[in-house]
């Protein structure tokens, strides 16, 4: 199972992005099994609708998410936040980052992430194009 970040999803449809080509088919293929986090909605409307502009295109890509992810949208409860702020902690980052670290690790997923400097630099997730995908 792969643990797909907002920054992937947000990547996928953005033709300018640096991991556009590869992270388009971690969220199109359907033979590849993909989650994602509550939390995962609100950063793409944040990055897509807030930030850049474009309500209609960050709703639209939520919906893509709910679609392609259905039962498998973890939700971030009191006890995840606790694994949350250590993972947080030991590796200096945020507590957004550290949810998708936490959640990837309680279940045995591989967490696909766009965010070199936080995450892939650290170990903690690998590159949309990382050839390694099981």
């Amino acid at each position: 199972m792969l643990l797909l970040d907002a920054s992937v999803w947000v990547a996928s449809k953005d033709p300018d992005d640096r991991f556009f080509a590869a992270a388009r088919p971690l969220v199109l293929d359907p033979r590849l099994a993909v989650a994602a986090l509550d939390l995962t909605m609100y950063e793409v409307a944040n990055a897509v609708g807030a930030r850049r502009g474009y309500p209609d295109a960050a709703m639209e890509l939520c919906r893509a998410i709910e679609a392609r992810c259905g039962e498998r949208i973890v939700r971030v409860d009191a006890e995840l936040v606790e694994s949350v702020l250590g993972i947080a902690a030991e590796h200096r980052i945020t507590a957004y980052d550290a949810a998708y670290v936490a959640v990837a690790r309680l279940n045995g997923w591989r967490l696909v992430s766009a965010d070199i400097a936080d995450l892939v630099s650290k170990g903690l997730a690998v590159a949309p194009d990382d050839a390694d995908y099981p």
